[in-house]
C-alpha cells in the first residue's frame, strides 16, 4: 500500500483538489474522498444522487483500485454524475 496525491475535481465545482489516496483504494473510495470536499460545500448535494469517476474521458468501474488503474501521482479524476 503506497499514499500518493490525485487531482480530483467534481462536476459542477471549479477547483481541483489534491486529495491523498492509498494505491488499494476503490473508485467508490477515492469518488467519496474527493466528493466529502465539494459535495454540501460548493456544489449543492443532491438526495439518491449517484456519482462515477472518469479518468481520461472514460468512466470507471466503481469497484477497480488506484493500482489496477494504474493511476501515477497528480493524475486527474473527474467525479460526475451518472
Amino acid at each position: 500500500m503506497a499514499l500518493f496525491p490525485l487531482q480530483g475535481v467534481v462536476e459542477g465545482d471549479f477547483v481541483v483538489l489534491l486529495v491523498p489516496v492509498d494505491d488499494g483504494d476503490s473508485m467508490a473510495d477515492v469518488g467519496a474522498k474527493i466528493r466529502s470536499h465539494v459535495v454540501g460545500v460548493r456544489v449543492p448535494e443532491e438526495p439518491g444522487a449517484s456519482w462515477a469517476l472518469r479518468v481520461n474521458g472514460s468512466v470507471v468501474d466503481d469497484r477497480i483500485t488506484v493500482r489496477d488503474l494504474g493511476l501515477a501521482p497528480l493524475d486527474l479524476v473527474e467525479v460526475v454524475r451518472r
